[in-house]
């Protein structure tokens, strides 16, 4: 590995570098909580060579969201069914766009 492939991991929000203890210590909770996001698939970190569990910035977003929800009174197993629901809206709408942009794209105004 290069160095530029090194640093290019810097900017990868899907690169696995946060150990669990960090990434605990990072959003403030506990590695039990972890644990149990990835027990109901909410996030699911790599693996390193020793088994430990590593997570990356997108799936510390993923849990900040879900322990956000957690604090606010909402059991863990229907946060994380809220935050699958909500990427799911987010995903449709995504696409509904890109298909309203392709339409209104397609439709040009005919001159007579």
């Amino acid at each position: 590995m290069t160095a530029d492939d090194s640093f290019g991991r810097l900017d990868d929000d899907d690169y696995p570098a946060y150990t669990m203890g960090r990434a605990a210590e990072m959003l403030g909770t506990t590695q039990g909580f972890l644990r149990a996001i990835g027990e109901a698939r909410l996030i699911t970190p790599l693996r390193s060579e020793g088994g430990h569990r590593r997570y990356s910035r997108y799936q510390l977003r993923i849990a900040a969201r879900a322990r956000e929800l957690v604090d606010q009174g909402t059991p863990i197993e229907a946060a994380c069914r809220i935050i699958i629901l909500e990427d799911q809206l987010e995903e449709a709408q995504r696409i509904n766009a890109e298909y309203r942009r392709a339409a209104e794209s397609s439709a040009s105004p005919s001159s007579t």
